[in-house]
């Protein structure tokens, strides 16, 4: 085994597409309020684990973890006159307060690694304004901010980055993408003119995990098809 990761949300989606890739050549720590598929991946300890919760029990680990990615997310779109208190601070729960959680449990370990990474999502929605979106872009936005403030505070020991995808093809945006007519437009939205996926996303974060990245730190890698940069 290579390195030993760490994937946070890692039962369905993008968090179990990484976590497949991984376990070909890793040892992979999964975590997820349910098992989903992962007891079928070799090379996969699998732990219950819900990021909602006040106190997280990572359980045993080894004194050396290499990597970390943290994959819930929350998509609340509603316009802001409906968005109730609760929404705000639901969303940041997930999408902050559970990183900082899971990120301050490992940082030792994470430090005693020779090439650390931390992989963090964000979302296109932070960049671009976009109707209903105003929740988890306040979120996501907060999310940038942490990527950057860890990253100068872990350096030279820890490299932190995020993923900030646009619309893609997964569970969690199953209600957005459930007809014909519904993904056509989304991917008329896009410079590149289709929708991501899994894999998309999941590369991304191989790249950011990986030595081909030793010398990026405090960046967010949009994977959005253009939607962030090219008006078309």
């Amino acid at each position: 085994m290579n390195k030993k990761i760490v994937v946070i949300g890692a039962s369905s989606g993008i968090g179990f597409g990484l976590a497949s890739r991984l376990s070909a050549d890793d040892k992979i720590y999964a975590y997820a309020r349910t098992p989903g598929k992962l007891e079928e991946l070799s090379n996969v300890v699998y732990r219950a684990l819900d990021v909602t919760e006040n106190k997280l029990d990572l359980g045993e680990l080894p004194e050396v973890i290499d990597g970390l990615v943290y994959c819930p997310g929350t998509i609340n779109l509603k316009p802001f006159r409906r968005l109730t208190d609760q929404d705000f601070l639901n969303d940041f729960i997930v999408n902050v307060n559970g990183a900082v959680k899971v990120i301050q449990n490992l940082y030792s370990r994470l430090r005693k690694s020779e090439h650390a990474s931390i992989v963090l999502f964000s979302t296109v929605a932070a960049t671009v304004g976009m109707n209903f979106h105003s929740s988890i872009a306040a979120s996501k936005g907060a999310v940038e901010g942490l990527v950057k403030s860890l990253a100068a505070e872990f350096a030279s020991r820890i490299r932190v980055n995020a993923v900030a995808p646009s619309l893609s093809d997964t569970p969690l945006a199953a209600s957005l993408l459930s007809n014909d007519t519904k993904k056509e437009h989304s991917s008329k939205m896009h410079p590149l003119q289709r929708i991501g996926n899994i894999d998309d996303q999941v590369n991304a974060v191989l790249f950011l995990l990986g030595h081909q990245s030793s010398w990026i730190t405090g960046q967010i890698l949009h994977v959005d098809g253009g939607l962030s940069a090219i008006k078309s």
